[in-house]
């Protein structure tokens, strides 16, 4: 299982959100750059970035950021937040990310997105199903940062991205989300017993060694680790030992 250190930029600062909500917000640090290179002297080889400007306004994405971090961090970098066409895709594989996230339109534009998974390959392309359990305890997609529920089963959009060679996911439990609850462990140990096919990445309520452990159990092939890093529940040494 791949530990992925998570970098959340607003306004070029390093930061965290409580279940995406801009109003809590908790900085923790203004050189992204130099966190960065923490992360890969402890032993990281990937960077998961979120880029929370893009992801309220298009036009203020943070790509020229993205690229720093992506080309002198030393570490592969994965990032999303509002990617809305195929430009913006372009332009990040261009500055060196290994992958980009998509959230959001992959639910209201499939069949754009199926268009990116086919001409720029499932190794590129990460879907960032977000979701809520309804009161029968079915995963429902959520969009616009959270805002709205969808009513889309989670099942369901898997199901319609497999047939292009849909390759990895990371799902995030809104309810988990910077709150240092635990992970939803039930949910990625279900969704990896039903499709088999995905590498899926754990994200939200990592608070501890033991969480990781857990998440290790399930077969998920990764796991988002960002608050706890911060807050200093453990250092990032003692998550990649476990």
């Amino acid at each position: 299982m791949i530990i992925y250190p998570a970098i959340d930029l607003r306004g070029g600062r390093v930061v965290r959100l409580t279940e995406g909500k801009f109003d809590q917000e908790k900085s923790y640090g203004d050189d992204p750059l130099a966190v960065a290179r923490g992360f890969k002297a402890a032993g990281a080889t990937w960077l998961h970035v979120v880029d929370l400007d893009g992801a309220k306004d298009p036009a203020k994405r943070q790509t020229a950021l993205v690229e720093k971090l992506a080309r002198e961090s030393g570490l592969r970098v994965q990032t999303g937040g509002g990617i809305r066409d195929e430009a913006q895709v372009s332009a990040l594989l261009a500055a060196g990310v290994e992958r980009v996230i998509v959230g959001s339109l992959a639910v209201r534009q499939p069949d754009l997105v199926l268009s990116w998974l086919m001409s720029f390959g499932p190794e590129k392309i990460i879907l960032s199903p977000d979701v809520r359990l309804d009161a029968a305890g079915i995963p429902r997609i959520a969009a616009a940062g959270w805002q709205e529920t969808t009513g889309v089963a989670l099942d369901d959009f898997l199901t319609g991205y497999l047939a292009v060679g849909l390759k990895h996911i990371l799902c995030t439990d809104i309810s988990r989300d910077g709150k240092l609850t635990g992970p939803n462990a039930a949910l990625y140990a279900q969704l990896v017993k039903k499709f088999p096919s995905l590498q899926i990445q754990a994200s939200g309520g990592v608070s501890s060694l033991d969480d990781l452990r857990v998440l290790k159990t399930t077969g998920s092939a990764g796991a988002i680790v960002g608050r706890a890093l911060y807050e200093k529940k453990f250092t990032l040494q003692e998550a990649l030992a476990c």
